[in-house]
């Protein structure tokens, strides 16, 4: 039923979901390009038409009272992000704790234009040995997508060409703001440094 209702918004909306290849049961799921409120009720309504639910990450903070719980009831963690390398390592362990966690998140970390990419995302799917699934919201075309996904090889320079050519051509509400798909030299050098590569 709710995937019916899901699929009958979007249809109103003028909008459609397709998941173009077979996902696996666990995976990282990265959305982009982000650039509006209007990207996270149109990737819950996207993904609910095609049967998927996701868990997403937010500050602890906004996780209080009623609207906590509702957070909490359609998918979301809280997490603190003051506490240094908590990030990453809960991330990890909850795929280790859930063998059919779909854990989605923006690796832009801002509505606003930025020069890149932060990295979590690559360093979460890596140690937990999950594939990143390239998600996508086209505004131009009115489609929220599922595209290929992605298995890190170890060398995040080739990842991220991959991850840069798929999203050549995706264009968020407002293009203006979308954020350069490139690390900063000082992440590159620190995962070469971590992995000998």
């Amino acid at each position: 039923m709710l995937q019916f209702i899901s699929t009958s918004i979007l249809s109103l909306c003028g909008w459609k979901a397709k998941a173009e290849y077979d996902i696996p049961e666990q995976f990282l799921l990265i959305g982009a390009p982000h650039t509006s409120n209007w990207d996270f009720p149109l990737t819950l309504l996207g993904l609910s038409s095609i049967g998927i639910r996701f868990s997403w990450v937010a500050k602890h903070t906004l996780f209080k009272g009623p609207v906590g719980m509702f957070f909490k009831k359609i998918g979301g963690i809280p997490v603190n992000r003051s506490v240094r390398g908590g990030f990453l390592s809960g991330m990890v362990e909850a795929f280790q704790i859930n063998r059919k966690l779909i854990l989605a998140i923006a690796p832009e970390g801002t509505r606003s234009k930025t020069d890149h990419w932060k990295a979590g995302f690559y360093h979460i799917a890596t140690k937990a040995d999950v594939e990143i699934c390239l998600g996508y919201l086209d505004y131009p075309t009115k489609t929220i997508g599922l595209g290929p996904t992605l298995k890190p090889s170890g060398d995040m320079t080739a990842d991220f060409k991959i991850i840069q050519d798929f999203y050549a051509n995706k264009t968020g509400k407002f293009p203006e703001k979308q954020s350069e798909i490139k690390l900063r030299d000082k992440e590159l050098a620190i995962f070469a440094q971590k992995t000998g590569k």
